[in-house]
């Protein structure tokens, strides 16, 4: 199984636990946007389901920020793009942003999709997050029909966030690749 990293606005700097990732975890890959400063949403999800399209693997989807809401709009959209849509399996979304908000950064995505998505999926937020309140997160993770974690007060859940390789983080990532493993037969999941 393929972990595809979808980073969010300015992308994951080198302390961001999506980068510790990329350098410590087997199987992981990170989309390279083109633009990672003026995202554009529609060029956003052509290189996501480009990356989909050329894996041969099944994938997780593991975003952050503005890469949950590029999650939401390739499901929302009904995967543009993507010659076999049953290749994605799951996705954990941490801390998604108020793309509704007044000059939000990447206007191009609001408003945040809710359609239900067709796989298991977790999010994550925190109750500090200055990108987006805490009872927004929730309401979207009911309407995508994922689990909800409440994590406390880590602010944006980035490299500010002081988390390291945020062992939490890969738990949930662990979970979730068990029950979407468990769904093939094989409950042998670790790191």
């Amino acid at each position: 199984m393929k972990i595809f990293l979808l980073p969010g606005l300015y992308n994951s700097g080198p302390g961001h636990w999506q980068s510790l990732w990329e350098t410590s975890l087997p199987d992981v890959e990170r989309v390279q946007q083109a633009n990672w400063e003026n995202p554009d949403r529609d060029l956003w999800l052509q290189t996501l389901s480009a990356a989909i399209n050329a894996c041969n693997d099944d994938i997780v989807l593991v975003a952050h920020s503005l890469g949950c809401a590029l999650t939401a709009w390739w499901v929302a959209q009904n995967c543009p793009g993507v010659q076999d849509k049953s290749k994605v399996k799951a996705a954990l979304l941490v801390a998604p942003p108020g793309v509704n908000r007044e000059n939000f950064p990447a206007p191009s995505f609001a408003p945040m999709p809710t359609t239900s998505f067709p796989f298991p999926v977790k999010v994550v937020a925190s109750e500090d997050d200055p990108w987006c309140e805490i009872d927004v997160a929730e309401n979207w993770a009911r309407l995508w029909g994922a689990t909800f974690h409440n994590i406390g007060a880590y602010g944006h859940i980035n490299g500010d966030s002081g988390l390291g390789v945020w062992k939490q983080g890969q738990d949930y990532l662990s979970s979730l690749l068990s029950e979407t493993r468990a769904g093939r037969g094989n409950k042998n999941v670790s790191f």
